[in-house]
């Protein structure tokens, strides 16, 4: 089974900012898959949804926790669907990749998101997929936290709501063709 989980911070003064991109995107999945998100297990601290794609069977998972201490969360998460790191696939923001553009991939480093060394640390691997959306480098001197703590401008929100959707089809994908998904991952250009 797929765990796929969108990075956020669940506070309400956070939403429609980049760094809830990963969330945006979960949500998309679950509209588009005709799942609702619920509160799971206490034990789990996440919302919850299971779904499925041509009989693979997958849960969509949004951390009630915020962001930079997610990993215990997901790792719940993991263990209480009975997933393996390999199975999961982390939907979050990433400053490095171009503004409207995607990159999926499995392993590598955190690369600077606290969010994904959270994940890391709690796994003990980085042995599990990413699903990177692109949010862009900070103008100027801007602090990088200010940035992806910021919300997109109404020019930027059509172009990300497009990108939202299209990734939401990539998660689509990786549930039973991770292959496929790196490929529309990649073809995605803003």
């Amino acid at each position: 089974m797929k765990v796929i989980v969108g990075l956020h911070n669940p506070e309400p003064a956070y939403t429609g900012t980049r760094h809830n991109a990963g969330a945006e995107v979960v949500n998309a999945a679950a509209r588009n898959l005709g799942v609702r998100l619920r509160r799971g297990p206490r034990r789990v601290r996440c919302r919850l949804a299971k779904a499925a794609v041509d009989g693979a069977p997958a849960v969509l998972a949004l951390p009630g926790v915020s962001m930079n201490v997610c990993g215990p969360a997901v790792r719940a998460a993991l263990d209480y669907h009975k997933a393996l790191p390999a199975d999961l696939l982390a939907v979050h923001d990433d400053i490095d990749l171009p503004f409207g553009r995607l990159r999926l991939h499995e392993g590598r480093g955190h690369g600077g998101h606290n969010g994904v060394r959270s994940i890391i640390a709690a796994l003990g691997t980085p042995g599990f997929w990413r699903l990177k959306v692109g949010v862009g480098r900070p103008p100027g001197r801007m602090d990088p936290a200010d940035y992806v703590l910021g919300r997109f401008s109404k020019e930027e929100r059509g172009e990300i709501d497009l990108l939202v959707n299209d990734a939401a089809g990539v998660v689509e994908a990786f549930m039973t063709d991770p292959d496929r998904a790196v490929a529309m991952a990649g073809s995605r250009r803003a």
